[in-house]
């Protein structure tokens, strides 16, 4: 249908033409045919008829270059479009024949990941890392693969229990599963599946190296990491409820918001670790290195720290409600707004520790180095500090109601504003205590071991409760 409108075009082109190339001569006949002009007055008409005559042949030569101009254009236009359109083409056909590639590559390395040598299961797990850093596609299924890998070779057996003393036979994980387990640390967690997590789940992987490991949103849940080189390794939000991390190295490690309910951490180092806002509930950190580690708001109910290390570190408004902190170090640390009810602080170590607004109700501290102390507004309700050394400590506007601070040192304290409404006193040293009013210690329960600052006398009913407390005595005998 176009070649037929094209060559009609051309039809009247060519008689347009025609007509104007006679058109000279037909003006120039007529003109010469007119009567009653004189010569000059013909020439001037047939010059006009030929200006006439080329000012048409350029508008007719205008017209045509236009056309073929826009003939070009339109044959430029179909050819680039025809360009494109086999690029396409070309592109979809590498594309395909790329995804094939990938495919067979994909499935060569899946078949050697059974091969009975151990080098050709290492090879075959850094062939997949290499498919899935260059498919994006392959990437997910790939770590799943992997993680199903460690999961089929490394599982924990049902009569493998956890005894301190199996603990302490570490066997250092293979190597095809050191390689499975590094190209997991090191993926690029950006690509991991929405709401989903890598199965790592009851794991055996103790002595496992993954310094610097990106470990996020895993699944460890029972995983035994003992003795595990977890340095600077980013845990964030992982599931690690009920895992083993027995002398694990975590030095510097992220495990903010992680889950370690119930883990086992029995003398890992935590040092300078991130554990804000982690669950630590029943958790085990006995022994464990924990120094200037951040545990502002973490979850550490009922969590054993026995015996451990927490000099300088943060543990503002962490929860350690009815937490086992017997004989820890906890120098310089940072316990403001800490919720301590219940805990057991006997023969810990808090000095220079700052308490600020901490609750310590029902807290056990007998025995207690407290020696400089920032105590200033905490809660200290039917607290047992008995025997407690609270040497130079702040203890403005706490509240003391019902507290045992019988054989206490309180040398020096600062007592303003302080609740001592009945608090047992009895044998304790409030020598150099400041700013102690009468007031404040005539409703304290003391006798006559009770030292007070010079400045006050012992209150008079504490002398006669004394004396019937006597006469009570030898009644019975």
């Amino acid at each position: 249908m176009s070649g037929r409108k094209t060559d009609a075009f051309k039809s009247w082109l060519i008689a347009i033409a025609i007509l104007f190339s006679l058109s000279p001569n037909v003006i120039f006949f007529a003109v010469s045919q007119v009567e009653g002009l004189s010569n000059e007055q013909k020439v001037v008409s047939r010059n006009q008829a030929l200006n006439t005559t080329a000012t048409l042949f350029v508008g007719l030569a205008v017209i045509i270059n236009a056309y073929y101009a826009a003939k070009r254009t339109e044959a430029l236009k179909k050819s680039a479009i025809a360009a494109e359109k086999s690029n396409e083409i070309g592109v979809q056909n590498l594309q395909l024949a790329q995804e094939r590639l990938i495919t067979e590559r994909l499935t060569a390395a899946i078949t050697q990941l059974g091969h009975e040598h151990v080098a050709t299961r290492t090879g075959a797990i850094y062939a997949l890392e290499k498919i899935a850093q260059e498919s994006p596609k392959q990437y997910w299924t790939i770590m799943e693969i992997l993680s199903a890998f460690v999961r089929e070779n490394s599982g924990i057996k049902p009569e493998q229990e956890n005894t301190l003393e199996e603990l302490g036979k570490v066997t250092k994980v293979s190597t095809d599963l050191q390689a499975a387990l590094t190209v997991i640390g090191r993926r690029n967690w950006e690509q991991d599946q929405e709401n989903q997590q890598l199965d790592l789940r009851n794991t055996d992987i103790r002595q496992v190296d993954l310094s610097n490991a990106n470990l996020q949103r895993l699944d460890l849940r029972g995983a035994n990491l003992t003795k595990a080189n977890l340095q600077k390794a980013n845990l964030f939000a992982a599931n690690l409820e009920g895992a083993k991390l027995c002398s694990t190295t975590l030095y510097e490690a992220n495990l903010q918001s992680c889950n370690l309910q119930e883990a086992n951490l029995h003398g890992a180092n935590l040092n300078r670790a991130n554990l804000s806002g982690a669950n630590l509930r029943s958790a085990n950190l006995s022994g464990a290195s924990l120094r200037a580690a951040n545990f502002c708001e973490a979850n550490l109910y009922k969590a054993n720290l026995q015996s451990c290390n927490l000099k300088v570190a943060n543990l503002s408004k962490a929860k350690l409600f009815l937490a086992n902190l017997q004989g820890a170090k906890l120098g310089k640390a940072n316990l403001q707004e800490t919720g301590l009810i219940g805990a057991n602080l006997k023969q810990a170590n808090l000095n220079g520790a700052n308490l600020q607004q901490a609750n310590l109700n029902a807290a056990k501290l007998e025995h207690t180095e407290m020696f400089f102390a920032n105590l200033s507004e905490a809660s200290l309700r039917e607290a047992n500090l008995y025997g407690a050394n609270m040497m130079g400590t702040n203890l403005q506007k706490a509240m003391f109601h019902e507290a045992n601070l019988c054989g206490a040192n309180l040398m020096g304290v600062d007592l303003f504003g302080t609740n001592l409404c009945d608090v047992k006193l009895s044998g304790a040293i409030l020598t150099g205590a400041k700013n102690l009013q009468s007031h404040q210690i005539r409703f304290a329960v003391g006798d006559r071991t009770t030292v007070l600052p010079d400045y006050l006398d012992i209150p008079t009913h504490w002398m006669r409760s004394e004396h019937s407390q006597k006469s009570v005595a030898e009644a019975e005998t």
